[in-house]
């Protein structure tokens, strides 16, 4: 049974405990009802399968990278504008303070609502997302602010006009200037990592995923297609991908895995805001004592390293 399925079923039994709240005197069936919920819960969330993660990393009540920058950050002042073509809501800017330590925050945004969804783009960052990226990370070096990004999209925006102007191009500088840059830069992958949409931020000297979130060449779904000319394939091909937090942990892909209450981050938004702050305070601390030639070598090394041990 798919983690869907098996919430129905979870969900069914607590209209049915909510229903003997109001009407029921019987307080030994109320506690055997919430005892036998929270036992599915713990079962179902022990055994979770790729294609459960992907479910939980694209779930519609998982907070989007706004929530975290609230939690987190303070005197947050929002940069716009590419300073080429437009500005792209996909992708949000700022100045920030966190403990005290003035960084640059850059976050891929969904939208919680289909308005809001429309206005970002569903996540797909357009060329002058990217660019945006770009200027604000030039603008970080200089100013000698660290850097910390919030990953949360399924893939660049694949559309005519984003190529016309640039998008490969885009991220390939994107690239080009995160592997260089001298000053600390996180990146935190909170819902969705998805293809070189994802990466184009993902070049940092330290990487965090939530427990349930995901970081892939590209959608289950669009690798299914390709593969097997065969979109329904997907759950399969999510078995195949090494995914989620665990298989990148083991493969030396990330860093850090940030737990994620049973049942999900939005059942519980702050326990994980309060153990992403104290791991994000314990890496940046780490990053700023080093030497700038230092900290370009690990970094260099720690990319050029994945894989080795492999190969």
């Amino acid at each position: 049974m798919g983690l869907l399925e098996a919430e129905k079923e979870i969900a069914e039994l607590e209209i049915t405990l909510s229903k003997l709240e109001k009407e029921s005197q019987n307080e030994k069936l109320k506690v055997n009802l919430k005892e036998q919920i929270a036992a599915k819960r713990k079962e179902l969330y022990l055994n979770l399968e790729p294609e459960d993660k992907v479910y939980l990393a694209r779930h519609p009540l998982r907070p989007n990278a706004k929530f975290y920058i609230e939690e987190l950050f303070n005197d947050t002042i929002e940069l716009h504008g590419d300073r080429l073509f437009g500005d792209d809501g996909s992708v949000m800017g700022f100045l920030a303070v966190f403990e005290d330590i003035p960084v640059t925050v850059i976050a891929q945004v969904k939208g919680k609502t289909l308005e809001e969804n429309i206005k970002r783009n569903f996540g797909m960052p357009h060329p002058e997302g990217y660019r945006k990226a770009l200027r604000l990370a030039k603008q970080a070096e200089k100013f000698e602010r660290p850097i910390i990004t919030f990953i949360d999209t399924p893939g660049a925006y694949p559309g005519l006009g984003a190529e016309e102007r640039g998008q490969a191009s885009a991220i390939a500088q994107c690239l080009m200037q995160f592997m260089s840059i001298s000053t600390p830069v996180i990146a935190i992958v909170i819902g969705e990592g998805g293809s070189g949409g994802a990466l184009a931020l993902s070049c940092a000297d330290h990487i965090i995923m939530l427990e349930h979130s995901t970081y892939s060449i590209l959608s289950p779904e669009g690798f299914a297609s390709i593969l097997w000319k065969d979109s329904s394939r997907a759950n399969e091909a999510a078995k195949l991908m090494k995914l989620t937090a665990q298989d990148l942990h083991k493969f030396k892909i990330i860093d850090t895995i940030v737990k994620e209450p049973i049942g999900g981050i939005h059942t519980e938004t702050g326990f994980v805001s309060a153990k992403l702050k104290t791991v994000l305070k314990k890496e940046l601390s780490k990053l700023m004592a080093q030497k700038k030639n230092m900290l370009l070598q690990n970094r260099y090394k720690k990319f050029r390293a994945m894989g080795e041990e492999y190969a």
